[in-house]
């Protein structure tokens, strides 16, 4: 039950985040969502409605590092790897949307690596 009343309450926050803020085709939203054992990240134009790019720790590159994707390493490695994936496609400047996650722990380490990659938010 308490689990329930933490993925509503992560899900209100993060509405409220995508009411005020929207991705273009210049600088699009960076989405991340976590689970217990990985990552994943979205890059989204929402002016056109299209998912530029999509990039997650079960892809090869990502998992042959590490064994378990659920941690801080992997997902600082997860980062720099994202930065890599969105400057390939022309991509610089971003919107960091956490998707209503606390901005600590595998969140924070993801978000200071893409920030070392280069990638502005």
């Amino acid at each position: 039950m308490n689990n329930q009343k933490r993925e509503i309450s992560r899900k209100k926050r993060h509405k409220r985040f995508t009411v005020k803020v929207a991705g273009t085709a210049e600088r699009p939203r960076l989405l991340v969502h976590r689970s217990l054992n990985n990552l994943w990240a979205h890059l989204i134009d929402d002016t056109a409605s299209r998912v530029l790019l999509t990039v997650s720790t079960t892809e090869k590159e990502v998992k042959s590092k590490f064994s378990n994707s659920g941690n801080v390493k992997a997902a600082d490695f997860f980062g720099q790897f994202v930065a890599n994936k969105a400057k390939e496609k022309g991509i610089s400047k971003i919107i960091f949307d956490r998707a209503g996650y606390l901005y600590h722990g595998r969140i924070k380490a993801f978000a200071d690596s893409l920030r070392k990659g280069g990638v502005e938010f």
